[in-house]
């Protein structure tokens, strides 16, 4: 019984053989061949067979130009295996070519072979592509017997360059790993093993020269009081490099990313008003401003504005009073995203002489200081800003007043460099999408693959 869409004369079933090159035109050439016989020309036949032979070495030379290989590696045969749905080519040394030590690139003998070894390629239609070889092993006289490197492939790949190109575009593209994995027809840790060899490549070839603004944050890795410290890129919007932990010890780390040139150009940093942050840029980039921005602030003061809701609200209903039940989210949300049924309600919430108002409208008063181009007049603003504050009486909010008195310097310097970590924040936004896909991590190693592969702007492609 003949299979489906196999040539007249094939059967079916497992024992079909895979078909070689020229051998694809068989049934075509017998019949002409039995026609040019009855018809008398009985030099068909080996007519026939050299045209056949000169259409194998045609296809040969298609796929050598295909692979980009050349002397002295060359096309051997290349067979179709339809059950199997893969087209498997295999590839030979011309023997009388010399050989290259992978050590020294020098030329010497050829020792022996190692054994065949099989490559995944990219896709010929619907069939798998492989291809096999067996690499010559060089007899180099200062580095001994070693295997040769392939032109199609990096040392111990499994891949050729061109199918792991394209896995980078895939898994660049691709909403998660696993669809990928199913769109690749490869497996995870493949995948990821990828993405580890790709993001090596990327900080081997990564230039850092005119570093100017950074920023440092840090990002929950696991459930609990678990963190990551990022260096970014502020202008490139990219992350330099991540470490486990927010310590002291581990932002130092992050700072070895830099060499000593490259830190003497950061002009400043964005960063949190944690101190471990602020010792190690002091001790790492003593000559660069340290900037806490606008969204750092803005979220302590917005904290301080929730406790004292939380607080008012308990002795409210102590008092069988509900008018703060269900405003938190008026509290914190820009009155200018609000929709006309919340405008409503918040400008009547704010009419009660509410602590929690006074709380709000401390935190919308103090954005005024962002808007100053001198120092000195930011200042004195500060100054009255705090003064009102601390006779509020308002526990949280004084808290947060004084925290930004002590570092009031380092929130002068933003009139300078105006530089914020938004750039860190949307980048975290991203990171986390990628912890959702992955539905978390356990290791910090891969946490970092991911990262890199996917925010840190690497040149991730193979040569």
């Amino acid at each position: 019984m003949r299979g489906p869409g196999l040539p007249p004369g094939a059967r079916g079933g497992s024992g079909i053989p895979p078909l070689r090159t020229g051998l694809g035109f068989a049934p075509l050439r017998h019949a002409v061949g039995a026609r040019l016989v009855n018809r008398g020309w009985r030099s068909a036949g080996g007519f026939w067979q050299a045209w056949a032979m000169s259409m194998d070495g045609e296809l040969q030379k298609h796929y050598a130009l295909l692979l980009g290989i050349g002397s002295p590696w060359e096309v051997k045969t290349v067979d179709l295996k339809l059950l199997e749905k893969q087209v498997v080519i295999e590839l030979g040394w011309q023997w009388g070519a010399a050989a290259k030590c992978p050590e020294c690139g020098g030329e010497c003998s050829i020792h022996d072979s190692a054994p065949e070894r099989t490559w995944r390629h990219l896709d010929t239609m619907q069939f798998t592509t492989l291809i096999r070889a067996r690499t010559p092993r060089s007899a180099c006289p200062q580095h001994g017997v070693k295997t040769m490197q392939v032109p199609w492939a990096v040392p111990q790949g499994r891949f050729t360059l061109l199918f792991e190109r394209f896995a980078v575009d895939v898994l660049l593209a691709s909403a998660s790993v696993s669809q990928a994995c199913e769109l690749l027809a490869i497996g995870w840790d493949t995948a990821h093993e990828m993405m580890r060899r790709a993001v090596e490549r990327g900080l081997t070839r990564r230039q850092l020269e005119g570093l100017k603004y950074l920023g440092m944050d840090e990002k929950s890795f696991r459930r609990g009081q678990s963190y990551i410290t990022l260096l970014t890129d502020w202008e490139e919007s990219r992350v330099l490099d991540v470490v486990a932990e927010r310590t002291t010890q581990a932002a130092g780390q992050l700072w070895q990313t830099l060499t000593p040139v490259q830190k003497q150009t950061v002009a400043a940093v964005a960063v949190d008003m944690w101190e471990p942050f602020i010792k190690t840029i002091e001790a790492q980039v003593p000559d660069a401003a340290i900037v806490h921005d606008k969204f750092h602030v803005s979220k302590y003061l917005g904290e301080a504005v929730d406790k004292v809701r939380r607080q008012e609200h308990k002795e409210l209903l102590a008092q069988g009073d509900e008018t703060l039940k269900g405003s938190r989210q008026l509290w914190l949300y820009n009155p200018q995203h609000f929709s006309t049924d919340q405008a409503q309600a918040f400008a009547a919430l704010k009419d009660l002489h509410l602590k929690v108002a006074r709380a709000w409208a401390a935190k919308e008063l103090f954005s005024k200081f962002w808007a100053y181009q001198q120092a000195g007049w930011a200042r004195r603003f500060f100054k009255d800003w705090f003064g009102w504050v601390s006779r509020s009486r308002l526990k949280p909010m004084v808290a947060v007043a004084q925290l930004l008195k002590r570092h009031l310097p380092n929130l002068l310097t933003y009139l300078k460099h105006q530089i914020t970590n938004a750039v860190t924040e949307g980048l975290n936004s991203k990171i986390q999408s990628l912890k959702s896909a992955a539905r978390g991590f356990r290791n910090f190693q891969n946490y970092r693959t991911r990262i890199l592969f996917f925010c840190g702007k690497l040149d991730l492609y193979p040569l």
